[in-house]
């Protein structure tokens, strides 16, 4: 997107929105086709350089969020979705150091996947390329902004940024940090592009051009994503509702399962890889629901539960068939106790979003009976159901966890964002 483009007011009206949309995809593959052919040095480059000026600009980028932050609290936002869009220095930082760990990844373009050769001589490789176009819809959480427009720049695509509006006005401070990046390395602006509206239609113009965006990612809540399924006339690669599940089973270590179920839960609780569900294997019932129960409530956390959770602890209150399905994204969590392993198996895959889920035990056994039959992206033993999230898997950042089962699953990092293509080197073969 053109600095004219980002700075100018919003005086759109619905009507113009359409055009908009389309002079930004028009921009957006314009930029993509330089990007195709980008040496990796520039893109680095650009990655270094946006992330001191994120640094060097820190006062800018906070003042906006400031502004963000105010008309929330005046919305009634909860306190989930108000840290969610918070940003400070220390966070601030955080975003800068992504910025440089996705400039430190490999590129993945033009790497080799697979190679052979045929009994006729030719010579067959499965060579990465970009995707072309990404358009990203997505709510509240600034940072989004920075991790999409790096990992995108990163894969040799061009992209398209729809913010939340509660987070408007910082997303457009950091996109043009990431533009000043893109010209200090020689690289159109509109590698990097935000909405520059906050009006709804933009989310259903993105989702029908077909032909100009070529994959949409969103990422937010549960309203977003039915909304992008049932719209796109684009492909989606989709990131449901984190309905995350920890179980402890009755050959789990004690201290293990009491530090990995309040961090699962507590560390941050509005991010997608925050535990929802705590399954009990009802042979450690005795031992271990009434402490784990009594560590989340005195962390702050509110505990609702069966009866078996009721009566370990009378500060549980009742959970109704809906809490099984409820993505908190606060200091709520819903308890019950299973029949061991199976049962805990049974419940993930029954009421589950196939997001992220772990398993605490010291029974190997039963953590790879786990790892066979849960259906989700994501399965971890022994660790917090927080490690969810592409930088802690080494990937830098990412723009959200995959439950899709086509193209990415699981944390979308650069090298997700590449397609393939086939090429084959003869020497004069010709097909009998």
């Amino acid at each position: 997107m053109s600095a004219t483009l980002l700075h100018e007011q919003e005086q759109t009206t619905e009507t113009d929105v359409p055009a908009l949309m389309r002079r930004l995809g028009e921009e957006a593959r314009a930029a993509a086709l330089v990007l195709a052919t980008t040496p990796p040095d520039r893109k680095t480059r650009a990655l270094q350089s946006a992330a001191e000026i994120l640094r060097r600009r820190d006062d800018e980028v906070l003042a906006a969020n400031e502004q963000d932050m105010r008309a929330a609290e005046a919305k009634g936002l909860s306190s989930a979705m108000l840290d969610r869009l918070r940003l400070d220095r220390d966070r601030l930082e955080g975003i800068a150091r992504g910025l440089q760990d996705v400039a430190a990844l490999p590129d993945p373009i033009g790497a080799t996947i697979a190679e052979w050769t045929r009994p006729n001589g030719l010579r067959i490789s499965r060579v990465r390329v970009p995707l072309g176009v990404v358009g990203i819809i997505y709510e509240s959480r600034p940072n989004v902004t920075a991790d999409a427009g790096g990992l995108c720049l990163k894969a040799g695509n061009a992209c398209i940024l729809r913010g939340g509006s509660e987070s408007f006005h910082s997303s457009r401070a950091i996109v043009s940090c990431l533009q000043e990046g893109l010209r200090e390395a020689r690289l159109p602006e509109a590698c990097i592009q935000l909405v520059p509206t906050r009006d709804r239609a933009a989310v259903g113009a993105m989702l029908t051009l077909r032909g100009v965006i070529d994959v949409i990612v969103p990422r937010g809540g549960k309203s977003l994503i039915e909304r992008v399924m049932n719209e796109a006339r684009v492909p989606v690669i989709g990131h449901l509702e984190g309905l995350c599940h920890v179980y402890v089973d009755a050959a789990a270590d004690p201290e293990k399962a009491r530090r990995i179920v309040v961090n699962a839960k507590m560390r941050r609780t509005g991010i997608c890889g925050a535990a929802e569900t705590l399954l009990i294997d009802r042979a450690a019932a005795d031992r271990l629901l009434a402490p784990l129960i009594a560590d989340l409530i005195e962390a702050g956390c509110e505990v609702r539960g069966d009866e078996a959770a009721q009566g370990a602890d009378p500060r549980v209150l009742p959970a109704s068939d809906s809490d099984w399905i409820t993505e908190y994204l606060d200091a709520v969590i819903a308890v019950r106790v299973v029949d061991g392993v199976a049962g805990a198996i049974e419940h993930i895959n029954r009421y589950g979003s196939h997001h992220t889920e772990s398993i605490v035990t010291e029974d190997e056994a039963a953590a790879e009976r786990f790892f066979r039959e849960i259906d989700s992206a994501i399965v971890l033993h022994n660790a917090s159901t927080q490690f969810a999230d592409g930088g802690e898997f080494g990937m830098g950042a990412e723009i959200g966890i995959s439950t899709d089962k086509f193209h990415a699953r699981g944390p979308v990092g650069a090298e997700q964002l590449t397609s393939y293509k086939y090429v084959v080197r003869g020497d004069g073969q010709v097909r009998p």
